[in-house]
C-alpha cells in the first residue's frame, strides 16, 4: 500500500473582504497541478468504502486514478458512469459526510478532496467537450416505452438521464421558465453558477430527454391524464417548495420573507443586477435571518452582498447542531454575517407603516436530545431580548407544494405533505407513479436526491421491461 500523504491540497478561494461584494463564485477551483497533486494522495483501497458512502455510487477511484495519470476523458467517462451532474455535486454536495467521511485517509483527519476533484473533472470537460466522446455511441435500442418526469431538479434530472441510457422514452415538465428547479432557484450564482446547471442539463436533453418548459402538472395536466393519454410510468420529482413559518405575532409584517421568495428574487429572477433585470427585492441595512441550516446561509450570504450593512443569523441551537455545511458557515462568518445561537424569536415588532423594525427574542439552553438527535432548545425564562431589524428572511424549512397531491387519485401523503414512497425504489402506493428527492423526503441534499433519482430509474426499468 502507498505511503499516506496527508497533505490535503486547500481550495482556492476569492479574498472574504472582495468576495462579500461579488456574486462570483467563491470558489476558485484546482489548478492542474493542485488536482493531480491531490489526486496523487488516494492510496486506491481494495475495499472503496468512498464508493459506498456515494448515493449514487460513482466509480470515485476510477476516476481519481485516470486523473492522476492525466488521462482526463477516461477520468469523465468514470465519473459520468454514474453522475450526469457532477459540476453540480463538485460545488454543493456535502462528501465531508458521505464519500470523504469513510476516505481510508480519513482516520488521520486528512481524506482525499472527492468533491474537490470531481468539480475539476467536470469543469475539464467543459472546456474540452470535443476531447470526450459522445453520450450516445452505445446507446440501447429503443423500447417503445414512454416516461413522463415531473421537475427537472436533480431527482428528476438524474432520473431522465438514466432511464434515457436504458432505451425509453422521456419527457421532463418543467413548472418554471428555465429547468434547474431548486438548482436554479435555491441556490446563489457565488456557490453554483447558473451556467453550470444549465451546461448539466443540457447534457441530459443530449442524452434524448425531451424538455418541456412553462408547464404545471396539476393544471394543464393532471398525473392521472398523463397516465391516461400514453405515458407508461410518471416519475415526481417537484421538490419541497412551501416555506414553513413559526406562526408567532407580526409574522405578516411587511419587510418579513421566506426564504424561497427571497433566494428566487435574488437568483432565478436576477434581482442582484437590478435594474439590468427589472426585479425588485427589498434588502434592507439590518438583516435577520431565521434558521441555522445552507438555506439560511445562502439567505444571509446574498443579503450582505446586496448592501446590508449588518446580517445575523438567528439559531435556536449551538453551533455545534447546525445543519449548515461547516464550509458554509466557516464562508459566512469569514465574510462578515454574525451568529447569535441559542436565540429563537418570540415575535416580530412593527412600526407604524407595518414594517418589521425588531425581534423580540428568547435566549436558549440545550437539553436532551430530540427524534433528530440534536440537544432539544428550551426556553431560559425572563431571557427575553429585542434585535433591531429592517428586513426578517425565515429560513426554517420547507414541505411539498400541495397541487400534485390534491389532483392526483390514489397518492398517499404524510401529514407534512410529503408523498409516501418506498425507500429503495421510490415506487407509491399509486400504480406506475414513482417519487423522489424532497416531494418523499422534504428538504434535503441535492446528492440525496439525486440517489432517489437512480434507484426509481432502475425500479422503472425492471417494471417496464416485465
Amino acid at each position: 500500500m502507498p505511503k499516506l500523504n496527508l497533505n490535503r491540497v486547500s481550495m482556492p478561494r476569492q479574498d472574504p473582504k472582495e468576495r462579500a461584494k461579488n456574486f462570483n463564485e467563491v470558489a476558485l477551483g484546482y489548478s492542474e497541478e493542485q488536482a493531480k497533486y491531490e489526486a496523487s494522495r488516494c492510496i486506491q483501497c481494495p475495499k472503496r468504502p468512498c464508493v459506498d458512502g456515494c448515493p449514487v455510487n460513482v466509480d470515485i477511484p476510477e476516476f481519481i486514478a485516470a486523473l492522476h495519470e492525466g488521462n482526463m476523458p477516461e477520468a469523465v467517462r468514470a465519473l459520468k458512469n454514474k453522475n450526469s451532474l457532477p459540476g453540480i455535486c463538485g460545488r454543493v454536495c456535502p462528501q465531508e459526510t458521505q464519500c470523504e467521511e469513510v476516505c481510508t485517509l480519513n482516520k488521520r483527519e486528512a481524506p482525499v478532496a472527492i468533491g474537490r476533484l470531481e468539480r475539476y473533472v467536470a469543469d475539464w470537460e467543459r472546456a474540452h467537450p470535443e476531447a470526450v466522446e459522445a453520450p450516445n455511441e452505445d446507446s440501447p435500442k429503443p423500447t417503445g416505452k414512454r416516461i413522463a418526469v415531473v421537475g427537472s431538479g436533480p431527482a428528476g434530472l438524474t432520473v431522465a438521464a438514466d432511464l434515457v441510457k436504458m432505451g425509453h422514452t422521456v419527457t421532463m415538465f418543467e413548472a418554471l421558465h428555465v429547468a434547474g428547479g431548486v438548482l436554479m432557484y435555491g441556490i446563489p450564482e457565488f456557490r453554483l453558477p447558473k451556467e453550470i446547471v444549465q451546461g448539466e442539463v443540457h447534457f441530459v436533453e443530449s442524452l434524448g430527454a425531451e424538455l418541456i418548459l412553462d408547464s404545471v402538472i396539476g393544471k394543464i395536466d393532471t398525473v392521472d391524464e398523463l397516465l391516461n393519454n400514453g405515458y407508461d410510468a410518471v416519475f415526481l420529482g417537484t421538490g419541497a417548495g412551501l416555506p414553513m413559518f413559526m406562526n408567532i405575532p407580526g409574522e405578516n409584517l411587511n419587510g418579513i420573507y421566506s426564504a424561497n421568495e427571497f433566494l428566487t428574487r435574488v437568483n432565478l429572477m436576477k434581482a442582484y443586477q437590478f435594474p439590468e433585470y427589472d426585479t425588485p427585492v427589498k434588502v434592507g441595512k439590518n438583516v435577520a435571518v431565521i434558521g441555522g441550516g445552507n438555506v439560511a446561509m445562502d439567505s444571509a450570504r446574498c443579503a450582505l452582498r446586496l448592501g446590508a450593512d449588518r446580517v445575523t443569523i438567528i439559531y435556536r441551537r449551538s453551533e455545534t447542531e447546525m445543519p449548515a455545511r461547516r464550509e458554509e458557515a466557516e464562508n459566512a462568518r469569514e465574510e462578515g454575517i454574525e451568529f447569535k445561537v441559542l436565540t429563537n424569536p418570540k415575535q416580530y415588532i412593527g412600526n407604524e407603516e407595518n414594517w418589521v423594525a425588531g425581534i423580540e427574542c428568547y435566549q436558549m439552553e440545550l437539553g436532551e436530545p430530540d427524534d433528530s438527535g440534536r440537544r432539544r432548545p428550551i426556553v431560559k425564562e425572563g431571557s427575553e431580548f429585542l434585535i433591531n431589524v429592517d428586513v426578517v428572511i425565515v429560513a426554517l424549512g420547507t414541505t411539498p407544494n400541495p397541487l400534485i397531491a390534491s389532483t392526483t387519485t390514489g397518492l398517499e401523503t404524510t401529514r407534512w405533505g410529503t408523498v409516501v414512497a418506498d425507500e429503495s425504489t421510490g415506487k407509491t402506493v399509486k400504480d406506475r407513479v414513482w417519487a423522489g428527492g424532497d416531494i418523499v423526503t422534504g428538504a434535503a441534499t441535492v446528492i440525496s436526491a439525486m440517489g432517489a433519482g437512480k434507484r426509481a430509474a432502475a425500479d422503472i426499468d425492471l417494471f417496464l421491461k416485465g
